[in-house]
């Protein structure tokens, strides 16, 4: 913090390495690609360390495609999955030679097919298959129900492919299917995998080749006292069903989540007779997670305190919201001045910030065994506005 300031974001580069490798040997000779989901955390350091070390990339914007490239990545080892892709987007991702389209309606498989003729090429594509599993997590991060935006409904699967089949620009590369985050048990990602499967023999069948299947991300961490999934075990269940088909993985939290920490300082302490308020630098701007999912976030005290407050505290920040805290009711010894760690934040911590309340974004730091650099500077108060003009009258 004296380096600095507060609050700021901490990442260990060794777990990241570790995590990715993780997922990669446990599949061990089979064919495979695990692609970091860049959503969860996009600063060019984290997927720079990660291309290094081999990683694919799931992307869902041109911007993430951009930041991945400047990273370092390789656009062949890149997905390209979201609902509302752009004629620019496709047309860059392209350009750039990446490994896959995942293609989430019949309106945008007209419109990739429109632009690879426009510059008479062939796009590689999946479709998102949505196979109607219910992943039993958040219902913000559930994505493989029918009542979810995402993917083609598995029982409308076969007349589009068939429909992609004919278009002249069209490679059909594979198969895609996500049913969620967050996810701690396995049985819904074998569920899902043994619907798509039987999909898969229903398109060979019509001579419809699929080349790879992409399973998607979801798998959740610890954020207080869950049992998560043994990765191995995982992994070795999906191998034990898909012969020699190629599997592409899209895990992002799973990677990132439990990597990073967000520290936040203590500026004051407020009772009154039926709540202990500690009010500190960090807000829902900085970690929307516990606002806007009502998530939980283990707080640890970087220095225990011996001679604080000791008293089951919410942790509320500056700005002019309610809905503004990062913890409730946590049993802490708490004086004016310490530094808390809100463990668990690496992933969906910085990536959905924001300058409400005009507060500059905070600094990110990558800790690299007994090195540490900065990452990402702190916003200035300048920063927020140099995009702004005035109306000259």
């Amino acid at each position: 913090m004296a380096s600095y300031g507060s609050p700021l974001y901490v990442y260990s580069r060794t777990a990241i390495e570790n995590n990715w490798h993780e997922f990669d040997l446990a599949f061990g000779q089979h064919p495979h690609l695990v692609c970091y989901a860049v959503k969860a955390n996009s600063n060019i350091a984290v997927l720079n360390v990660l291309a290094k070390i081999g990683a694919g990339f799931d992307i869902v914007s041109i911007g993430e495609l951009e930041r991945v490239l400047t990273a370092g990545g390789q656009a062949s080892k890149c997905v390209f999955s979201g609902v509302a892709k752009t004629k620019e987007e496709i047309s860059r991702g392209l350009e750039a030679g990446i490994r896959c389209f995942n293609v989430e309606s019949s309106a945008e498989l007209d419109r990739i097919e429109q632009v690879a003729a426009e510059m008479d090429t062939q796009a590689p594509i999946s479709i998102r298959v949505n196979p109607n599993v219910d992943a039993k997590t958040h219902p913000y991060i559930s994505t493989g129900l029918k009542e979810n935006k995402f993917g083609v409904d598995i029982d409308d699967a076969i007349a589009l492919y068939e429909k992609a089949n004919n278009f002249k620009h069209i490679n059909i590369q594979g198969l895609d299917c996500h049913i969620g985050s967050q996810i701690t048990d396995v049985s819904p990602f074998i569920d899902a995998l043994d619907k798509v499967l039987d999909l898969i023999t229903k398109l060979n069948d019509r001579g419809i080749e699929i080349a790879h299947l992409d399973l998607g991300g979801g798998v959740g961490i610890r954020y207080d006292d869950e049992v998560t999934i043994n990765i191995s075990d995982y992994i070795g269940k999906i191998i034990e069903k898909v012969g020699n088909l190629e599997i592409i993985l899209e895990p992002g939290r799973a990677i990132v989540g439990n990597t990073g920490t967000f520290i936040t300082k203590v500026e004051f302490l407020k009772q009154n007779s039926d709540k202990s308020f500690a009010i500190i630098d960090g807000a829902m701007n900085d970690l929307l997670r516990p606002a806007f999912y009502n998530a939980y976030h283990q707080v640890l005290p970087v220095n225990k305190n011996a001679i604080g407050i000791d008293a089951r505290w919410d942790l509320v920040g500056p700005i002019c919201e309610t809905g503004d805290f990062l913890a409730k009711d946590r049993q802490l010894s708490l004086t004016e001045g310490d530094y808390l760690a809100i463990m668990s934040a690496g992933a969906y911590g910085f990536t959905m910030s924001s300058n409400y309340n005009s507060r500059p974004r905070v600094a990110e730091v990558m800790v690299s065994n007994d090195t540490h650099n900065l990452i990402r500077k702190r916003e200035t108060i300048q920063d927020l506005f140099n995009t702004e003009y005035l109306i000259n009258d």
